[in-house]
């Protein structure tokens, strides 16, 4: 029960009583009163009825008499009169019906006057004429208090329902700074810090309110330090300080990632040796102030394929990592380079198409990031040797399909479900309980098991996610496999599902229907989310309504800020495998990862988000990390395994 509501009652109930006090005393009171005022009229009426008959009686004169007793009777006070002769014995007796108007029968039935009577003896010196007996008609007792009762109620009901409101209404103006101190400490307590609160006139909210004022300045410093120690520290060690770009411990974690997950695309390393001459010509602060005006260009001049990287990783060294593209997209991607690098070379006076050279290596299947670089350096040192603009490292591989075959053997196999499904336990660091079991699918083609790096990034590339994800949702139902163990199943979905609202109606209706919503775990890139995060609140409203959990992957690749974890609010974030940490004492990389994700993690502490954290691939690995807190972890420590396996 609120505050207000418990004040409200206790006064209500204080009123209430108060109230029924002075109607149980008003009633008693009156009815004492009533009891008093019957008793003198009787006591009254009987004496000067005994004087007024004696005359009467001393001669006889009983039609004289009656006369008299009538006049008084007539009058309705009375119930009962009867006269009794003493020489005769003869008695003379009226009576009226007890008849009480605008009373109720039930307020009459309480008896609540006792019957009242008196009886004298008229004499005429020792001469006993008659005797005679009153008594008193209790109507009048009745109808008198049943008026004053009915008429107390109705002034003291409307003085209390006058009361009652305005109680509230005061109550509610009262307590209103309290509703704001509420609201502001679940704000704070969400990362939502406003402007101080205005200090109310109640002494005792004036000290809560200032506290409150007080540990929202304090805990909005306490935040924004987390986050400038997350951004200083990307910038002390992931970016490069003359170009602003990044560097190569940061490209160096970008390859790692890509590499781990399933895409195609092409890494470019290009050597600017005019960079040199312009030091050489003009000192190195026009050099500084010539790398930086290239870097801007480089970052907003050139075509942005989804993520597509620019890094400087020495004095005159740039890479270009491209991802999710293929070859014709590479290379579009390689003339408009061109054509801005000659620009520059043109505004610094030298002459186009020389003093720079391109070595592209297009990623292929199962390479390791030091192939991939070893490949782009071949082709650059190809490129200078033989005086050329640029050169491509070409891997003899052969492709399994066409581009338009991948759509046909994708769209058959969602049509049909022909995906084979694992599973990989994510664990508790504490005791290793298992969190939930990410899937991962599979396909077969012609008898042949393709891995989803060979057909995810054609998923992408067209534009079939939603439908897979569908599909991949529909199997845990059809395949029933929440009946395989009691662990949480979690889904990766893909990031053109986000912003299409078609896809939300469909996951709400599918939430709706499966037998057991909370034990399904959604997630997705933080590369689609910052570029659709008012979707992606939404999509997170929607399963968190169901009851799952909404959870965020790769959760620092990304160079920009992780505000957005303060709007989006997931239940958890997996970090990006471009931060695993192996060895945080003997290796200078690793140390700086090892700080940027106890950063991490204490941001997402403070928004009460739980942190995994990704690429672990051994136990001696897990001790490392250990200490940095996090709720869980996943890696090749826990292999995938097939979910046939399991079953079988």
């Amino acid at each position: 029960m609120t505050l207000f509501n418990q004040i409200n009652s206790l006064l209500f109930t204080l009123f209430l009583l108060m109230m029924s006090s002075l109607v149980y005393f008003q009633f008693t009171e009156t009815k004492s009163f009533m009891i008093e005022q019957m008793e003198s009229d009787l006591n009254n009426t009987v004496t000067s009825l005994s004087l007024g008959l004696k005359p009467h009686l001393e001669i006889g004169d009983e039609v004289a008499a009656n006369t008299l007793v009538n006049v008084i009777f007539e009058g309705g006070f009375y119930k009962k009169v009867q006269l009794t002769w003493i020489a005769n014995q003869k008695q003379d007796v009226w009576e009226n019906n007890i008849t009480i108007e605008n009373v109720p029968n039930w307020f009459t039935d309480l008896n609540l006057f006792e019957t009242q009577s008196k009886e004298v003896l008229i004499t005429s010196g020792w001469l006993q004429l008659a005797t005679l007996k009153v008594e008193a008609n209790p109507a009048i007792g009745y109808r008198e208090l049943w008026r004053i009762m009915n008429d107390t109620l109705m002034v003291l009901s409307a003085l209390f329902l006058l009361s009652v409101i305005a109680l509230r209404l005061r109550l509610k103006v009262i307590l209103k700074p309290l509703d704001q101190v509420a609201k502001h400490a679940r704000d704070i307590s969400q990362r939502k810090f406003h402007s101080k609160m205005a200090m109310p006139s109640t002494t005792e909210l004036k000290e809560v309110v200032v506290a409150i004022n007080s540990m929202s300045g304090q805990l909005k410093h306490v935040f924004n330090a987390l986050d400038d120690e997350v951004d200083n520290l990307k910038k002390h060690t992931l970016c490069d300080q003359v170009s602003q770009l990044p560097n190569r411990l940061y490209l160096t974690g970008q390859l790692n990632s890509w590499l781990s997950e399933p895409d195609f695309g092409a890494l470019l390393l290009a050597d600017f040796s005019w960079l040199d001459e312009v030091h050489s010509k003009f000192g190195y602060q026009m050099r500084d102030q010539t790398i930086k005006t290239f870097a801007n260009k480089l970052s907003t001049k050139l075509p942005q394929p989804d993520e597509t990287l620019v890094a400087r990783i020495s004095n005159t060294e740039f890479a270009f990592l491209i991802r999710n593209a293929e070859k014709e997209q590479v290379s579009h991607y390689l003339q408009s380079l061109i054509r801005l690098i000659n620009q520059e070379i043109i505004n610094a006076g030298f002459e186009p198409n020389k003093q720079f050279a391109i070595g592209i290596a297009q990623r292929s299947d199962d390479v390791t990031r030091e192939e991939l670089l070893s490949q782009a350096d071949s082709a650059l040192q190809k490129a200078l040797n033989d005086q050329k603009t640029n050169h491509w490292f070409y891997l003899e591989t052969e492709k399994a399909f066409s581009k338009e075959d991948w759509r046909k053997q994708l769209v058959k196999a969602i049509d049909h479900n022909d995906f084979i499904f694992q599973w990989q336990t994510i664990q508790q660091c504490t005791d290793n309980k298992v969190i939930h079991r990410e899937l991962y699918c599979r396909l077969e083609i012609e008898g042949k098991i393709m891995p989803a790096g060979q057909f995810m990034p054609y998923i992408e590339q067209l534009s079939l996610g939603s439908k897979l994800d569908r599909c991949i949702l529909d199997a845990i139902v059809s395949d029933n496999l929440f009946s395989l163990n009691n662990d949480p199943i979690a889904v990766n979905l893909s990031r053109k599902c986000i912003p299409n609202t078609e896809f939300h109606q469909w996951l709400k209706n599918y939430l709706d229907n499966v037998e057991k919503p909370e034990r399904i775990h959604f997630e997705t890139s933080e590369a689609g989310i910052t570029q659709n995060l008012a979707a992606s609140i939404q999509l997170r409203e929607i399963i968190e309504a169901a009851g799952a959990k909404f959870g965020v992957d790769n959760c620092g690749r990304q160079m920009g800020s992780l505000t957005y974890l303060q709007e989006l609010k997931p239940d958890y974030i997996k970090l990006d495998m471009s931060l695993a940490c192996y060895d945080s004492e003997t290796n200078k990389e690793n140390l700086q990862n090892f700080e940027l994700c106890r950063a991490l993690v204490n941001i997402a502490k403070g928004l009460s988000i739980k942190v995994i954290i990704t690429g672990i691939e051994d136990d001696k690995h897990l001790q490392t990390i250990k200490p940095l807190r996090a709720e869980g972890y996943q890696g090749y420590i826990n292999r995938p395994v097939e979910i046939k396996t399991i079953t079988s």
